[in-house]
């Protein structure tokens, strides 16, 4: 279970984000949405986190197995289709090192196997309660 505090006080959409370990992100809305872009917006927050999970699970795999992953490139395009009330993600995926194509079919394997890529791939419950 992860646990993230977020709270935002008088600045117009500026938001301290803190994790359990005390870690600190400042979330905020670009400039024509009415924020200062002061940090990552929510949006880009969300596809951080694949992007992140996806880049540290392939790294973690090709370091285990020996293989030369000198650099792995995640983009993640993130799009919310309101007449399909649909989001589609694309990621795209660069491994840079001496790896032929078997070894990069397995890593491409392995990134959709990341545990944010499973949370995200499958159904998402979401309770809210006042406190």
């Amino acid at each position: 279970m992860t646990q993230i505090i977020s709270s935002i006080k008088t600045e117009n959409y500026r938001v301290e984000i803190q994790s359990p370990s005390g870690h600190i992100v400042i979330a905020n809305e670009p400039i024509e949405m009415g924020g200062k872009n002061l940090g990552f917006s929510p949006k880009e927050l969300l596809a951080s986190a694949l992007a992140a999970c996806t880049s540290a699970t392939v790294k973690m795999y090709a370091d285990r197995k020996g293989w030369d992953l000198e650099e792995a490139k995640v983009s993640i395009t993130l799009t919310f289709v309101p007449s399909e009330n649909k989001t589609l993600i694309n990621r795209d995926l660069t491994f840079i090192g001496k790896l032929d194509e078997t070894q990069k079919s397995r890593l491409l394997a392995v990134a959709n196997a990341c545990p944010i890529h499973k949370m995200m791939s499958n159904p998402i419950e979401i309770n809210s309660q006042l406190v």
